[in-house]
């Protein structure tokens, strides 16, 4: 009935709700705002996760990019069998290997809903993509790039689970002077060879600075740097075969490592050993299935999967189950620290229930996974958002496969040095 007709009918008109009515309905409101709060916090805690992952799946480095992507395609089910229950949500995309592109795809993500982003292998992409992620308030877990100044930006979303350039230049070094005291045998000289791209640059400053200090057994009688992308590297082999270093000391990737390689052979420069103080290229599958017999005596000094872990024989075993004709040996490097990056993002929000990013942040800093892959110690995150306890070991490639010669604790083989030269090989 309306106000009007309630006054011509000489009924007083109703002002407003009795006390009593209030009260009732103010039970039905808190009520309805306590259970819809109830609702959106269920629908927080089993919302999925949207994690973008960006790496570089073609291009100069797409062989390595396509290797971690295997990590990403192996975690899911991983998770599920680690007792993870959260749901994520994972997006990959490629970068081409193009700083530009990984910075765009990173603002594509994030403009698509993307919660957490994981990349990207190249340290100047990943710089790129940090850059992003700290603007938009998302984190990053990083999975492989060792340039330093990505985490000492004082970033508070950016967050890595991988060594820095220093920290592999001084575990390689080191690693070095014992592999030639488990051997018996040291070089004198040797000359340094380099890719001059961000990765390269970083760990040419780190040996500069830090060889002095570490009272290495052979002198440094060449810097030789080179381009990543070229196609002959005659000029600078034949340099370092001028030089008569019985040592080659290497920063490389995949391609250029396999170049450097073919020419040494070519050209005839046998020296003691071939020895990266930690980077990419000669433990990835392309290096043994393109060199061959060539390949063997390589040695990497890098973080890698301990072969004692019950974790990593997990990972293998998944790996032999998806790709049954493939071998793992040239891919795991590549997928254990990406499944590792998984898994720290799905640790992170099983924590903190939420997708918000400071939330999820605020999780990975209390980061405290044991169970891991990876040689070292419990991942953990300082106030920089780096893990410091991610350890190297010393890697040779014998009959076609990488295997950790040292520290004994991790090794599945012994060490060789010198190397056989090429052309005694069978």
């Amino acid at each position: 009935m309306s106000e009007k007709n309630s006054a011509s009918s000489g009924q007083a008109p109703r002002r407003g709700l009795t006390r009593r009515a209030f009260n009732a309905g103010a039970a039905v409101s808190a009520a309805l705002v306590s259970s819809g709060a109830a609702m959106r916090l269920a629908r927080a805690q089993d919302a999925a996760l949207k994690v973008g992952v960006l790496l570089p799946r073609s291009g100069m480095q797409g062989a390595v990019g396509q290797a971690c992507q295997r990590g990403v395609d192996l975690a899911p089910e991983l998770l599920r069998q680690l007792g993870y229950s959260v749901k994520l949500d994972l997006v990959s995309v490629d970068f081409e290997s193009n700083v530009d592109q990984a910075r765009a795809q990173a603002e594509k993500l994030i403009a698509g809903g993307a919660n957490l982003l994981i990349g990207a292998f190249d340290s100047g992409a990943t710089s790129a993509i940090a850059q992003v992620a700290e603007q938009k308030g998302v984190p990053l877990v990083i999975n492989i790039a060792a340039a330093p100044q990505i985490t000492q930006q004082g970033y508070k979303y950016v967050f890595r689970n991988f060594p820095t350039a220093p920290t592999l230049v001084r575990d390689g070094l080191s690693l070095m002077k014992d592999f030639f005291v488990a051997t018996g045998h040291t070089p004198k000289t040797a000359v340094y060879m380099h890719v001059n791209d961000t990765f390269g640059q970083a760990m040419n400053g780190a040996i500069g600075k830090m060889l002095p200090g570490l009272n290495m057994p052979f002198k440094v009688v060449e810097n030789i740097s080179y381009d990543p992308a070229a196609r002959d590297l005659s000029v600078e082999v034949a340099k370092a075969k001028a030089s008569g270093a019985e040592l080659v000391m290497l920063t490389s990737r995949l391609n250029d490592a396999i170049l450097l390689v073919r020419e040494m052979v070519k050209q005839r420069y046998s020296p003691m050993g071939i020895i990266s103080p930690g980077s990419p290229g000669m433990y990835e599958d392309q290096f043994y299935a393109t060199l061959g017999k060539y390949s063997d005596y390589c040695t990497t000094n890098v973080p890698w999967y301990n072969p004692h872990e019950p974790m990593a024989a997990h990972v293998l075993s998944a790996f032999h189950k998806r790709w049954p004709k493939d071998r793992p040996a040239g891919y795991i490097f590549n997928i254990g620290f990406t499944f590792e990056a998984i898994l720290i993002a799905a640790d992170a929000y099983a924590r903190a229930k939420s997708t918000n990013g400071k939330a999820l942040a605020d999780a990975l800093r209390t980061t405290h996974i044991d169970k891991h892959m990876m040689v070292g110690g419990p991942i953990v995150f300082d106030a920089q958002g780096q893990n410091e306890n991610v350890h190297s070991v010393v890697l040779e490639n014998l009959q076609q496969q990488p295997r950790v010669v040292l520290p004994v604790a991790a090794a599945e083989a012994k060490p060789v040095f010198p190397m056989v030269p090429w052309n005694q090989r069978s």
